[in-house]
């Protein structure tokens, strides 16, 4: 198991490859993620949304309305949007 900053890198081999498969001869150079989506920042993204979610629930605990009622969406009556 190598170490690349810090990540551990593992590689899983079959006892015997199959038929016919041949092994790559050069590993693959991997580019740095695009534009932000970094482990570490898609890890903060889902806890807000955990933390969001939980929000609404208490949200509609307290007032005993649904988010969409609090919003102004009528429920009940399906979307009741104008077509």
């Amino acid at each position: 198991m190598g170490m690349d900053k810090g990540v551990p890198v593992f590689r899983v081999q079959a006892a015997k490859l199959p038929a016919g498969v041949e092994l790559p001869k050069v590993e693959p150079k991997f580019q740095a993620p695009f534009l932000g989506f970094t482990r570490t920042a898609e890890i903060w993204n889902s806890r807000a949304c955990m933390i969001g979610l939980i929000g609404v629930f208490v949200v509609e605990l307290i007032i005993n309305k649904g988010i969409l009622q609090v919003i102004g969406v009528d429920i009940g009556k399906g979307l009741d949007l104008p077509l």
